[in-house]
């Protein structure tokens, strides 16, 4: 027979294993508790998108008072061009993001029958309009699709890495508290809002009937501006208008001194998600490539005019 200590340490081995049992199934429990709820977390994160509005505008100041000193451009003509030269320097852009990327492109507008939209269209991509932006801030990258006389390019390239100095000053922007942030940032060559007015010296300076009708000569392109940002910690990504990122926080207000582009509306969640995909439509080329092709076109361009050779040429490469 068995005996009666044999039967309870049984009964108790047992009784021991399905505690084990009870508890492991706790425990996967719990590990698929915790599974369910990070998964939610992931997909609310990468479902999360905000839509901001920015305008833009760039001062005219500096051509105002080039046309003004030049007795052979008439009040009408002086007009006209400050006219058009508003028309591209003031511009309304949507960025739409998520945590990682977005897209940033100007809002569409009707144009008006019978208007040269072609060459609009090329001076609207020098003044920073035009195309569509694309930054990830995960893989520190950017493309911009770009149309310069009649041609299609693809920019690619890495996001500039400023060195953002963080200040303790604040502003309100929209119901947002912002803080100020401050960096030195290399220029575009190929965007024509950094233009700024040569520094002439007194004996330097042109009489007032040697003035040129060609009022670029005056003006020369920095290496470098520095930039003042406003970010709001409120909106926890890593996101700005262009090619600005690297601030702990949406940037709601950056300038340069010149250009001013300032948030005008948020929408966080907005019930129709936008896609945010980088384009893929044209000639793939680096920003540096891009900028030399530019520069090199509208010195080409300059010398024929300069040669009396009339209408220049606006084909590029094959």
């Amino acid at each position: 027979m068995i005996s009666s200590t044999i039967i309870n340490e049984f009964i108790s081995i047992k009784t021991h294993d399905k505690e084990n049992i009870r508890q492991a199934t706790n425990i996967e429990k719990i590990i698929i508790a915790f599974a369910v709820v990070f998964s939610a977390m992931q997909a609310q994160a990468q479902e999360f998108q905000g839509m901001a509005i920015y305008e833009s505008k760039t001062s005219t100041a500096d051509m105002k008072a080039r046309f003004g000193g030049n007795r052979d451009i008439t009040p009408e003509m002086q007009k006209k061009m400050e006219d058009r030269m508003k028309k591209m320097l003031e511009k309304t852009f949507v960025l739409n993001f998520d945590k990682t990327a977005s897209i940033y492109k100007e809002e569409e507008k009707l144009e008006a029958p019978g208007q040269n939209n072609g060459g609009m269209r090329m001076m609207s991509s020098f003044m920073g309009g035009g195309g569509t932006t694309y930054k990830n801030v995960k893989e520190k990258t950017y493309s911009v699709d770009k149309e310069f006389m009649g041609k299609e390019f693809l920019v690619k390239d890495s996001l500039p890495k400023l060195q953002w100095k963080m200040e303790s000053e604040t502003k309100q922007i929209g119901g947002y508290t912002c803080y100020k942030a401050t960096a030195v940032k290399s220029v575009s060559q190929s965007d024509f809002r950094n233009f700024r007015p040569k520094e002439e010296k007194k004996d330097e300076k042109k009489a007032e009937n040697q003035k040129s009708t060609n009022f670029m000569e005056d003006l020369e392109m920095p290496k470098e501006v520095m930039i003042t940002a406003w970010y709001a910690p409120e909106i926890p990504v890593n996101q700005g208008p262009e090619n600005y990122w690297g601030l702990p926080g949406l940037i709601l207000e950056v300038s340069d001194g010149k250009t001013v582009i300032l948030c005008s509306k948020i929408v966080l969640n907005p019930k129709e998600k936008a896609v945010i995909k980088a384009p893929t439509k044209g000639k793939e080329i680096t920003q540096k490539e891009y900028d030399e092709t530019v520069t090199k076109k509208m010195e080409e361009m300059r010398q024929q005019f300069q040669n009396g050779g009339g209408r220049p040429s606006f084909r590029i490469g094959n």
